[in-house]
């Protein structure tokens, strides 16, 4: 595989690689490092990529297993799940702001949510991946992948809910 077959193959996800490196480090630096740690592993690859189902449930893979190396090491102790792409454009300026709170106490939770469920809610809810793609990256079945959704999202229900009306009654 030369590099230009190589590129046509890794452009499409390419960025959903990164998205997911962002969402788990923050750091916009260190998900670009990720991204290009797995885009080089897969360059290494080359050869035997063909037999592979899909390259994309392996490079996903890839890229949650670096990144969890990476928060296990101690140069991540103080990294912090973000996603900052939550607002409307065309909204007014008191709903950005109320977006953007709620976004931000829906960071809260989800920062509190065991890795599994944060990954989980990130590929299905925000990369829209379905649930065979992210059984083939994080290596479950469906159903567990589906009843770890429910859990987490009902967890995030249940907090805001407890968050917004709190004081109310």
């Amino acid at each position: 595989m030369n590099q230009n077959e190589f590129m046509q193959l890794v452009n499409p996800f390419k960025d959903k690689l990164f998205r997911v490196a962002k969402r788990l480090l923050v750091s916009t630096e260190e998900a670009e490092d990720a991204t290009q740690e797995v885009l080089v592993k897969l360059w290494n690859r080359n050869e035997s990529l063909g037999e592979y189902k899909s390259v994309e449930a392996v490079a996903m893979t890839m890229t949650k297993n670096y990144c969890l190396d990476q928060l296990k090491s101690k140069r991540a102790g103080n990294m912090k799940i973000v996603h900052n792409n939550f607002t409307d454009r065309e909204a007014s300026l008191q709903q950005k702001i109320e977006d953007s709170d709620t976004w931000n106490w829906v960071e809260k939770i989800m920062n509190n949510l065991p890795e599994q469920q944060k990954l989980i809610v990130q590929m299905r809810d925000i990369e829209e991946m379905e649930f065979e793609e992210i059984g083939k990256v994080l290596e479950m079945n469906e159903q567990a992948i589906r009843t770890a959704l429910s859990r987490a999202r009902k967890v995030i229900r249940e907090k805001m809910i407890k968050t917004h009306h709190y004081g109310i009654g």
